[in-house]
């Protein structure tokens, strides 16, 4: 067998609807709406210019039905270009593109084979002494565990399985298709290509067990390099696995520490250093996504959880004024505390009585579960399941210790607020 490479993606969720926005203009605004297919766009680029001998898709090349046949108009002309180059693509469908799911269809070049949902099959390399396994799902709740039916390795041949699973189960995924890892490294191929979990890592080597990650990240559940994995053969071993970053938008939480700010001056100085440090250690030359989170305990407490709209204001004009595409803020969050103050806390305690006692007042306990439970079932499902509020979160999920925990701070500077 020859020495070659090819290049394992997955999760690409192609033209996924971007939230947080609306009524936002701008290039960085364009780039963020465009970053998926811009991501795929640079990943064929780059596929045909390292002379990868194949390219594998492990599943959620969509991201639902499309909305027109633009979107799978885009992919046919990626994959044309790798036509073009002599480069196959294999292709299994995951939970967000099953079978089901998609309701339109386009033809697909002949270079692009696809592998079927009904049962696992195998498609042979045979000049190159390759042999893929996979199978796309059928529907997206796939419950079963695929990776049990699928073939026994080829002998003689480099064996690739191609999965859209979880594994046993991953924070924020579906636990779909699930499989335990000692499972799949007990069944004799050389090179698990997984998708469905976004954050990139090699979970064994030899034999290789690897989630390639989202391609592009999309939001601040997002955060760091995204890309795909180059992987060399050598003497028919796998020989090196490594990153392949083509994300175009990178996101990022940035914290601010506010302890030393004593007035809305200091914050903005603090905002604005912040930004210039992210950018600088974590951009990397790309557009950097931010979130910024104040933290800490401050004389200014009070000031910021009454000025979030003129903070996220000044966040942005920093962001701005770092030049073209080098910065933009998804958003501002107060989670400041105020300074310790005994007089602070007996007013506290005045109004509402120790709030760590009322974790353990079941009488309010029920009142929170009737009253806001009763709010929180108005709400649209897609609302409730996506946000990324903390408050909004823990009154959706029923944590209401959680609630009371964020929900103090935040009752304290108003009560306290302007007192001396």
């Amino acid at each position: 067998m020859r020495s070659l490479r090819f290049v394992h993606c997955a999760d690409i969720h192609l033209d996924s609807p971007l939230r947080g926005l609306a009524g936002q203009e701008g290039s960085a605004v364009s780039l963020i709406r465009s970053a998926t297919r811009e991501a795929f766009d640079r990943l064929i680029g780059r596929t045909i210019e390292e002379e990868a001998a194949f390219l594998v898709i492990a599943g959620d090349l969509y991201d639902g039905n499309w909305r027109d046949y633009q979107t799978g108009l885009f992919f046919v002309r990626q994959m044309a270009r790798l036509k073009d180059a002599g480069i196959d693509a294999y292709l299994i469908y995951g939970n967000h593109d099953a079978e089901s799911k998609i309701t339109r269809s386009l033809a697909l070049p002949e270079n692009v084979r696809v592998f079927p949902p009904r049962k696992p099959a195998t498609f042979e390399i045979r000049d190159l002494g390759i042999a893929l396994h996979g199978q796309s799902f059928r529907q997206p709740a796939v419950t079963e565990n695929l990776a049990r039916s699928y073939p026994a390795p080829i002998d003689g041949a480099l064996n690739i399985g191609l999965l859209h699973t979880a594994l046993s189960g991953a924070d924020g995924h579906q636990n779909y298709a699930p499989c335990s890892l000692d499972e799949l490294v007990q069944k004799g191929y050389d090179y698990w290509a997984l998708g469905h979990v976004h954050e990139p890592s090699i979970r064994h080597r030899r034999p290789f067990v690897v989630y390639s990650g989202v391609l592009q990240g999309r939001h601040i559940r997002e955060t760091g390099p995204k890309g795909a994995y180059m992987v060399s053969v050598d003497d028919g071993a796998i020989s090196d696995v490594a990153s392949l970053e083509v994300d175009l938008v990178r996101w990022a939480v940035v914290d601010v520490p506010l302890q030393n700010c004593t007035s809305l001056e200091d914050l903005y100085d603090a905002i604005r250093t912040r930004i210039e440090q992210a950018v600088a250690q974590h951009a990397d030359g790309r557009l950097l996504a931010c979130r910024i989170v104040l933290r800490g305990s401050t004389a200014v407490h009070g000031a910021a959880l009454g000025s979030e709209e003129k903070l996220l204001a000044e966040a942005r004009s920093a962001a701005e004024g770092l030049g073209e595409e080098k910065a933009w803020i998804e958003r501002l969050v107060v989670r400041t505390d105020p300074l310790p103050s005994e007089d602070d806390r007996t007013a506290l305690e005045d109004a509402f009585g120790r709030i760590d006692d009322a974790k353990d007042d079941e009488s309010m306990l029920s009142l929170l579960r009737e009253d806001i439970g009763a709010l929180i079932a108005k709400l649209p499902h897609e609302v409730r399941k996506d946000t990324d509020d903390e408050l909004l979160r823990a009154a959706a999920d029923g944590n209401y210790n959680r609630l009371i925990d964020l929900a103090g701070p935040y009752a304290m500077a108003r009560l306290t607020e302007g007192q001396d």
